[in-house]
């Protein structure tokens, strides 16, 4: 009978040792972060990074200073300095596809908050040879189905938990373009420059396309922890 005890005794510290792992894990998968206006994000773990699994939608820097809404397109196209907006002007995008912002708002180095920071170019290609390469990698990012995508979206199935949406693009002449077809994401920005890298992912594909644009276009972003 002693013995019999003393199974149920091993097997129940057992079972609550596996429990207090799996609480551990699932406590490392999900760091919080919130930027100054409060908001905060749903984040995840893909290899040895933590990304958020949400697009920036702050409308302050890390420091508290407000981040400059530009509204006028004519403004837009004359700008070199930081800014961000709403797609189309339309606050009702927020919530689902975060703001975009221009290259000079990500060349401040304070866009994303304390303890995070906008991926680099090298980190996007970290995350997309983890997955597989630049051509089935899209597909693991993209949120599945068409809620958000446009009624194509082949290949989507966030198997990642990145949960890529398309925010589109405002571009330099401040005309809207690409929501729900397309999502664009500046990488960092480093130095005195007219341009940067972006990522794409496009609604008819599964590939991630790696480009350089002006400053003045209004992209996504999406933070990385430090």
């Amino acid at each position: 009978m002693k013995r019999y005890n003393k199974h149920l005794e091993l097997l129940y510290v057992s079972v609550l040792l596996m429990f207090t792992i799996i609480n551990v894990s699932n406590a490392q998968e999900t760091v919080s972060a919130k930027d100054p206006d409060g908001n905060i994000y749903k984040t995840i773990k893909i290899g040895n990074q933590t990304w958020m699994s949400e697009n920036l939608k702050t409308t302050k820097f890390n420091d508290g200073t407000a981040i400059p809404l530009v509204i006028d397109n004519a403004a837009w196209l004359g700008l070199n300095a930081p800014a961000y907006c709403w797609y189309d002007n339309d606050s009702t995008y927020k919530n689902t596809y975060g703001a975009l912002y221009n290259g000079y708002a990500v060349n401040t180095g304070k866009l994303c908050p304390a303890g995070w920071h906008v991926s680099s170019d090298a980190e996007w290609s970290g995350l997309i040879t983890y997955l597989g390469g630049e051509n089935v990698a899209g597909g693991k990012l993209k949120e599945k189905g068409t809620t958000h995508w446009s009624s194509t979206n082949p290949g989507a199935t966030n198997e990642s938990g990145f949960t890529a949406l398309p925010g589109g693009s405002r571009y330099s002449n401040g005309f809207f373009f690409t929501i729900k077809n397309l999502g664009y994401w500046w990488t960092s920005i480093e130095g005195k420059t007219l341009n940067g890298w972006y990522r794409s992912i496009y609604n008819r594909n599964s590939v991630v396309s790696r480009n350089y644009y002006d400053l003045t276009n209004g992209f996504s972003v999406r933070c990385l922890k430090d």
